[in-house]
């Protein structure tokens, strides 16, 4: 198991995440439960509780993992869920909608016969193409896993 947490992990760092929150991921994700605490993810990646949390932490604010309490104890579990990466895409869509009013602010601003003007209308274009795109491929893929393993 550690050495597909670490070659994943690598794979995310990679693609921009961060060293320690991706391999974190990597463990939940290669969990049986989908879940361990602090204290498990410390041991299994041998690394101080301050680094758990604080990559805990980042995947909680990317909606890729869960903060959940053990019944009955104070110690938290950390899950990834199985529909992580939907949720992730689908929590871009507030970030998608904020660029796309900073920009129609920019090409009002501008003037959209202006180079600038027309080079953030384009812009715009593109973000609002993507939003499209990504809900109805979010719509496709709620159905593609529906048929393929069950409901979720």
């Amino acid at each position: 198991m550690s050495k597909f947490v670490e070659g994943f992990a690598a794979q995310l760092v990679e693609a921009g995440m961060q060293r320690m929150p991706s391999r974190v991921f990597a463990a939940l994700l290669a969990s049986d439960s989908g879940s361990l605490t602090s204290a498990e993810l410390g041991e299994q990646l041998r690394v101080s509780p301050a680094a758990v949390s604080g990559a805990v932490r980042y995947l909680s604010q990317q909606h890729m993992v869960s903060r959940e309490r053990e019944p009955g104890s104070r110690r938290e579990r950390y899950r990834v869920h199985s529909n992580q990466w939907y949720e992730a895409l689908t929590n871009r869509e507030a970030v998608l909608k904020r660029w796309e009013s900073a920009l129609s602010d920019g090409v009002t601003s501008l003037g959209a016969d202006t180079p600038a003007g027309r080079r953030m209308a384009e812009t715009l274009a593109f973000f609002e193409f993507v939003d499209e795109e990504i809900a109805a491929m979010m719509e496709r893929w709620r159905v593609h896993r529906e048929e393929r393993f069950g409901q979720g």
